[in-house]
């Protein structure tokens, strides 16, 4: 598998999450990277730093959503953008490395309800 960070993707997320006040989220720390070669079935994925990472660099948290190229490239810009959204809320408002996870927290509807939010928020 080959990576590459995306600057266009970052800079998407990091207006998503301003845009729904995930406050919590620091932009510093977040970012997207492109994969190609995978045979995952996702459209996406995000990667936190270990506890025994953050320890052991002496670092704090961070986060790089995935954006697996085989299957997200071919969404269109609304699922692309709900893929993200959904990446987002999987980030704890501790922002400590860990993940929130989806029957709790990220399902449909929510990934839904912000989406409609953000569609309307970009509106005004």
């Amino acid at each position: 598998m080959k990576y590459s960070f995306s600057p266009e993707w970052t800079n998407k997320a990091h207006e998503i999450a301003s845009t729904l006040n995930f406050d919590y989220i620091d932009h510093s720390r977040i970012s997207c990277i492109i994969s190609f070669g995978s045979k995952a079935r996702a459209y996406a994925r995000i990667h936190g730093t270990s506890k025994a990472l953050q320890i052991g660099m002496n670092m704090k948290p961070c986060y790089v959503i995935e954006l697996i190229s085989e299957k997200f490239n071919k969404l269109d810009a609304t699922a692309q953008t709900k893929v993200l959204i959904h990446e987002l809320m999987h980030v704890p408002q501790s922002f400590a490395g860990g993940f929130r996870n989806h029957k709790q927290y990220v399902r449909h509807e929510h990934v839904e309800q912000a989406y409609q939010k953000y569609v309307k928020l970009k509106s005004l």
